[in-house]
């Protein structure tokens, strides 16, 4: 048995506890709201963010001190908005080593920094590469069922992977490895602007074609960027690539899914963000990689395209369009580019 905090008690906080909890860890769930942390306790149930049964072993804390009290490890599975704010709370409380895995997908606009990086900067005595980040398809809501699920972790710190696989993996829960942090953590971010554009295509009317077509030319976009920042092509053709983009770009699960086909049914916006009343990681992934694509040259059309849909308050119909009338080329192009970036390394 391992002691083990869970900072997050949202969706996928609360579906990463259960997995913990099945395993026979000693799960402290951390959530910044009082009310939330004695919900949790007296129903054991979190109904605002997923409809599981919460196993008794989980004990929910409002305190961070007293969650991470003598725990082995601690999983981070805040908004990317607020992996600073936790992490420099953290800093300050943590009296005794441990592990920690992160499992929030996103990138922080302005800086484009990936998650394991802004948690190198908060924490004082814990550098990125001692961070391990888990990724892959996983919904909460089929998490949180026990159905079969398999997922990536990977730090440049072998050990630390090998224990967070350790910590996780269970018959329901398939946990790979990977030594190539950098393309996991950008293909679980970099999927979610793809996934607002499969909802935008479904709530435009559109059909499987169009679907598919964005789904391929979107992992282009999303292997383009991420070799451009040391990450391996092959890499988003796993679990955290191909994988990630097929669950949250076809299912209703996906906030980001749901949130881009209002947005293709024509509401704005901050009226979608409201409806939804949980955090949709891709608005703030598209900004950060319009302004990467945009400083860099690097091309991504569909990106582009969903950041004047996001920022500009184009209509999305325009934009297909315009995605439709591109010049000319040949899709070999970047498959050939790909090969050569990987066998590079």
């Amino acid at each position: 048995m391992t002691k083990v905090a869970v900072l997050g008690a949202g969706s996928w906080g609360t579906a990463l506890s259960i997995v913990l909890a099945d395993n026979g860890h000693d799960v402290r769930l951390w959530t910044h709201r009082h009310e939330q942390a004695e919900a949790i306790n007296r129903t054991h149930k979190n109904e605002q963010y997923l409809d599981a049964g919460i196993p008794e072993q989980i004990k929910a804390f409002h305190s961070m001190e007293k969650a991470i009290s003598d725990v082995s490890a601690i999983v981070i599975v805040v908004p990317t908005k607020a992996i600073r704010e936790v992490c420099s709370e953290l800093d300050k409380t943590l009296k005794n080593p441990v592990t920690i895995v992160h499992a929030t997908k996103g990138i922080e606009p302005e800086s484009l920094k990936r998650v394991s990086q802004i948690i190198g900067e908060e924490m004082t005595d814990y550098d990125y590469e001692d961070v391990v980040v888990l990724s892959g398809p996983s919904h909460a809501e089929e998490v949180g069922k026990r159905q079969p699920t398999t997922v990536t972790v990977s730090s440049i710190n072998s050990q630390n992977a090998a224990f967070a696989q350790d910590l996780f993996i269970n018959e329901s829960f398939r946990v790979y490895t990977s030594n190539d942090m950098v393309g996991i953590e950008l293909g679980g971010a970099l999927k979610n602007i793809i996934a607002l554009g499969a909802g935008i295509s479904d709530g435009l009317g559109y059909g499987d074609n169009a679907k598919a077509a964005l789904i391929t030319r979107g992992l282009a976009e999303i292997a383009r960027l991420g070799a451009s920042l040391g990450a391996s092509p092959l890499t988003f053709l796993g679990l955290p690539g191909v994988g990630d983009l097929i669950v949250t770009c076809t299912s209703p699960h996906s906030r980001n899914w749901r949130a881009g086909n209002l947005l293709g049914k024509g509401e704005k916006l901050d009226e979608v963000l409201e409806q939804m009343g949980m955090v949709v990681e891709g608005v703030r992934t598209t900004k950060a990689a319009y302004q990467f694509a945009s400083d860099q040259q690097i091309e991504m059309p569909i990106t582009e395209g969903l950041y004047e849909i996001l920022f500009n308050d184009k209509k999305p119909k325009d934009v297909v369009e315009q995605l439709m009338s591109r010049d000319k080329r040949d899709e070999m192009d970047d498959i050939a580019s790909f090969l050569r970036a990987s066998y590079a390394k």
